[in-house]
């Protein structure tokens, strides 16, 4: 059977923050009652779920994510959900949806594009490797925009899409709405603004489709990159140590992170033999934590990969 904690519906932010439905906890065989933990966190600021008291809902687990949602990409089937249909800052798991539309648009992927004062980032004033006047391909963009988070390598993206930046956000609105992701708002390419929000089961949708484009998978899975920039090699990493570290047979990923949102991250890997899709958002503590927590169940506990729920 899935394990499920509560489920917090209906907490929507388009573009405000919302006031969440009240929680009810569910029944696990770990313990009938419910426990409240302090949220594992050492930023000042607190994100969403925290607000929202999210952190507090009891899971078998006992993940350190306000947001959890682990199933079998094939038959849809949920092995595991806490509080999937929170509606919560995704930060940068939105590249994931600027590099599928980048994708879908078949723009010339040798084109050079040029990293302009257009692309600063005024909403949290973050730095970036890529200093004005850098041009690449869109292909080697579109990578370190995937691999390694590169804000304005992502906003380079969509300000060079047909129709510009503002056609793009519109784009993203749109195939959010054709995947059925009715939970989900977008209004810029790079995940900064917290008003880029959607839910563990929105998303789980996207990582479906995104891993069906090979490029995708390719650029989210890579460890490292090298670009010349000017007369200089730059050496970009991938922001996920689970594939850094090369132990997961991992499919397609995204990690993201402002405080507002928390650590997040969405990934399909291949565990026990099925290919699953996982999705945690507002992480405290390692990004990689609850993932090895979800593979050591399932190693122990077989019987989990047998779910009678279904994401519909």
């Amino acid at each position: 059977m899935p394990v499920h904690a509560s489920a917090v519906a209906n907490c929507k932010t388009e573009p405000k923050p919302a006031v969440c439905k009240k929680a009810t906890k569910a029944k696990s065989n770990k313990t009938a009652s419910v426990v409240s933990r302090v949220p594992r966190r050492t930023s000042a600021v607190p994100s969403f779920g925290q607000l929202y008291g999210l952190h507090g809902v009891d899971d078998p687990l006992d993940l350190s994510s306000s947001v959890a949602l682990v199933l079998d990409q094939d038959t849809n089937e949920v092995l595991l959900s806490k509080n999937p249909q929170a509606v919560l800052p995704i930060a940068s798991i939105t590249k994931l949806m600027t590099g599928l539309l980048v994708v879908e648009a078949g723009q010339p992927l040798d084109e050079p594009i040029t990293i302009t004062q257009d692309d600063k980032d005024t909403e949290k004033g973050t730095g970036s490797r890529l200093a004005f006047g850098t041009t690449l391909t869109r292909e080697q963009m579109l990578h370190l925009a995937l691999m390694s988070s590169e804000n304005r390598a992502a906003h380079a993206l969509a300000r060079n899409y047909p129709g510009g930046l503002d056609a793009f956000v519109v784009a993203m609105n749109r195939k959010a709405q054709e995947l059925g992701m009715a939970d989900t708002h977008y209004v810029e390419p790079t995940g900064l603004s917290s008003r880029n929000q959607s839910s563990a089961e929105d998303l789980a949708r996207l990582v479906k489709v995104a891993d069906g484009e090979p490029m995708l998978r390719e650029f989210t899975t890579s460890k490292e990159a090298t670009v010349k920039v000017g007369r200089r090699q730059l050496a970009f990493h991938s922001t996920n140590g689970l594939v850094r570290a090369g132990k997961w047979d991992i499919g397609l990923q995204k990690t993201g992170f402002i405080n507002e949102a928390g650590k997040c991250l969405v990934m399909q890997a291949k565990l026990a033999g099925r290919k699953l899709i996982m999705v945690f958002l507002d992480t405290a503590g390692s990004r990689q934590a609850d993932p090895e927590r979800v593979r050591r169940w399932l190693d122990s506990n077989p019987q989990a990969l047998q779910s009678s729920s279904k994401l519909q």
